[in-house]
């Protein structure tokens, strides 16, 4: 009986790591992510954004389906919380380095700070960015820490610079990753 119990336990052993060596590509296993649906304040759907843990970072990939045309900026706010009108619940930019704000900054930049979002007279636009040395829930530096994170795009364009957000307007769309 105990031979028995112990090529069962084996066998489902053997089961469960086939079925599962076969959830990823190539028996690979799936990637870590988790998506933000942004709305606006009147709580229209205009865009859709997914964090990835990439080996070396966090890929940051954004679809726009019904955004303002023109270049818009974006970033990711340090609190999980999109309470409209203004979106103010989201906090400061994502800065866990303590940086100055925007890529042209000497002293920066935020983790937080993306490229700006070019949308189309069609409301659609996308981009796609790495965040190097990122992690999404581990290390010195989690998107997904104890208040969680959102990302957020702006009424206008970032100018990479100017700190705290590269004048980059109000808050138009904002959406909780999770």
């Amino acid at each position: 009986m105990k031979t028995r119990i112990i090529v069962a336990a084996a066998l489902a052993a053997v089961t469960a790591g086939c079925a599962h060596g076969m959830a990823g590509s190539a028996g690979a296993a799936p990637a870590d992510s988790v998506t933000a649906v942004l709305h606006d304040a009147a709580g229209q759907e205009g865009a859709r954004a997914t964090a990835t843990q990439v080996a070396d970072g966090v890929r940051i990939d954004l679809t726009a389906s019904a955004v303002a045309p023109g270049t818009h900026g974006l970033h990711i706010h340090a609190v999980g919380r999109c309470e409209a009108p203004d979106y103010a619940t989201a906090g400061p930019h994502w800065n866990p380095t303590k940086r100055q704000h925007g890529k042209d900054n000497p002293q920066g930049m935020h983790m937080g700070d993306l490229p700006n979002l070019t949308v189309g007279d069609d409301g659609h636009g996308t981009v796609s960015f790495t965040i190097p040395g990122a992690s999404l829930r581990s290390g010195a530096t989690p998107l997904l820490d104890a208040d969680g994170a959102a990302i957020v795009i702006h009424s206008g364009p970032d100018d990479y610079v100017t700190d705290p957000s590269g004048n980059s307007g109000g808050r138009k769309l904002c959406g909780v990753f999770g």
